[in-house]
């Protein structure tokens, strides 16, 4: 059987493939190559300038072994994949694969500097966090910003709506619409904000992280300061005290931040759910589309569904991820491997996630009638400010008086309220003030 997105076993290369495609990239099997091949180019050619390889280096000898990397094709990785056949070790493959084509290219005397002094995880610690640091640049964090800028705007279009607030899902003190969207905004970016203030590290150190066989091959060059310029030169944080791998804190860190990011995304989604449920938002409708197979009236607000299934996914393996990858037996042992490979998948998930909610926020239609009729059937929630005036005005017990007033199982009109009112021992003019407080004017302010 052809492997296809009908055939896929994950939804993220079938079902969702249109919107996970882009993450090949960076965390297929092929983009694991190429980010392999990068580091270990680019680290040859820093060998190079250090000077230990005898031979007057180009600018076009530079140019043609970064091709190697930049002209890398799905059937060369097919290659790599035949050495690892017989190999059965997949940055030896890596390493063979690149000697090839050094024969070919006829550099086949340097050779031997390809992968000197390194061990396996210089280069995945390195190739991996590369293709991270490449996937939030380009991908991660335009697709946040784009959420943040779309909720925004919604919440601009509706900053004069006001609307009665529901705390314990009760009736509560009315609140602002826009408002509410600007308490989502706030953490996300305070999120966001944390996001880009991570470092991406790498682990570039040998077999044990001390630059052993380096130094006893050329015990003269300081290969420390060697390691942290080449990293830093490909944009990373090169960690300085490390077992043979990376100690993966500062990669939780970043999952964690995805994490809480997906959660406040998740909440969004719920809440925007309880307000179409509650009427107060009707959804667009586009022709052909069907709600529910057997109830011809529905539409559904699957788009915010769908992001809350996915966020669970999501956030369940990138807990696993930080909790796991930090974790290993003495100075290694090979349980991260598989693991690793898989930091895709939550990504990926949190994508399809972000784009469902996009969607589901591109079809709300404000039913203002629904919101207003909500405000006027809860006359209730004035009792808040009519106690709090009271307790200005030095009146005694105002919370137990308005209690016995709204504690009741019917409805509380406005002319119940005014009745209330006209009773209590006060001025005229704190009379009238009370009476001006609606459920609709009482939003107070918060900017």
């Amino acid at each position: 059987m052809t492997l296809s997105e009908l055939t896929a076993i994950s939804p993220v290369d079938g079902r969702y493939r249109n919107k996970t495609k882009e993450l090949a990239n960076y965390f297929s099997e092929y983009a694991l190559f190429k980010y392999r091949i990068k580091v270990e180019i680019e680290y040859f050619i820093a060998l190079t300038k250090q000077g230990i390889i005898p031979y007057e280096v180009s600018k076009k000898d530079i140019a043609e072994w970064r091709k190697i990397y930049s002209k890398f094709s799905v059937s060369k990785a097919k290659r790599i994949k035949e050495i690892e056949a017989v190999t059965n070790h997949d940055i030896k493959a890596v390493e063979y694969y690149i000697k090839e084509e050094f024969d070919k290219l006829g550099y086949g005397r340097y050779k031997e500097f390809i992968h000197f002094g390194l061990t396996s995880q210089d280069i995945n610690n390195t190739a991996v966090p590369l293709s991270v640091k490449d996937y939030l640049s380009e991908i991660y964090v335009p697709s946040v910003k784009d959420v943040i800028k779309q909720i925004d705007d919604l919440s601009k279009s509706f900053k004069s709506i006001p609307m009665l607030a529901h705390t314990h899902g009760q009736p509560a003190s009315p609140t602002n619409l826009g408002k509410e969207l600007m308490v989502f905004i706030e953490r996300l970016i305070n999120q966001y904000n944390l996001l880009l203030e991570l470092p991406v590290a790498a682990k570039f150190g040998g077999a044990t992280g001390n630059f052993n066989a380096h130094f006893v091959a050329y015990p003269s060059i300081d290969w420390v300061k060697f390691a942290n310029e080449f990293i830093t030169s490909l944009g990373l944080k090169r960690l300085q005290y490390t077992t043979q791998i990376e100690h993966y804190d500062l990669l939780a860190a970043l999952f964690d931040t995805m994490k809480r990011i997906n959660t406040i995304l998740l909440d969004l989604s719920r809440d925007m759910w309880m307000y179409i449920s509650m009427d107060y938002f009707k959804q667009r409708i586009k022709k052909g589309e069907v709600g529910s197979s057997a109830m011809p009236h529905k539409v559904n607000p699957i788009d915010f569904e769908n992001a809350e299934g996915n966020i669970g996914i999501a956030n369940a393996i990138l807990v696993h991820l930080s909790e796991k990858l930090p974790v290993s037996r003495l100075q290694r042992d090979l349980s991260d491997s598989t693991v690793l490979r898989n930091i895709g998948v939550p990504f990926a998930h949190s994508l399809i996630a972000i784009a469902s909610l996009q969607k589901g926020l591109s079809k709300l239609l404000i039913n203002k009638e629904a919101i207003a009729k909500d405000l006027e059937n809860n006359w209730v929630v004035v009792a808040e400010a009519i106690q709090t005036v009271l307790r200005r005005e030095g009146y005694a017990n105002p919370y137990e008086i308005v209690k016995d007033l709204t504690r009741k199982n019917t409805k509380i009109t406005q002319q119940e309220v005014a009745h209330f009112i006209d009773k209590l021992k006060v001025s005229e003019v704190v009379k009238k003030e009370l009476k001006a407080i609606t459920p609709f004017n009482y939003t107070g302010k918060v900017k």
